[in-house]
């Protein structure tokens, strides 16, 4: 895990997060994962990002980065989004 801090103080309450028991969490909806699960569970790795220079809408652009951090990557997901769209036809 990175050693960077981040500049914003978290808004977690820690105090309450510790005061949970186990036993106060409700895992009613949780499927129950048998043996079988992790016979067939595979490990999918990201690949690794390839840097290129895109041209985009200047206003497409500013309202990613409106989000905050994280935009570039929120950019990827949509465009995988669209990718994985179209491989089962055009919309």
């Amino acid at each position: 895990m990175s050693k960077k801090r981040s500049k914003k103080s978290s808004t977690t309450d820690w105090k309450r997060v510790d005061g949970v028991r186990d036993t106060d969490v409700d895992t009613s909806e949780i499927a129950p994962l048998d043996e079988s699960f992790f016979e067939n569970a595979e490990l999918r790795l990201p690949g690794a990002k390839q840097s290129i220079t895109v041209r985009l809408d200047s206003d497409v652009l500013e309202w990613f980065r409106s989000q905050g951090k994280g935009y570039q990557t929120r950019i990827n997901a949509v465009l995988r989004f669209y990718m994985e769209s179209q491989k089962n036809g055009p919309a």
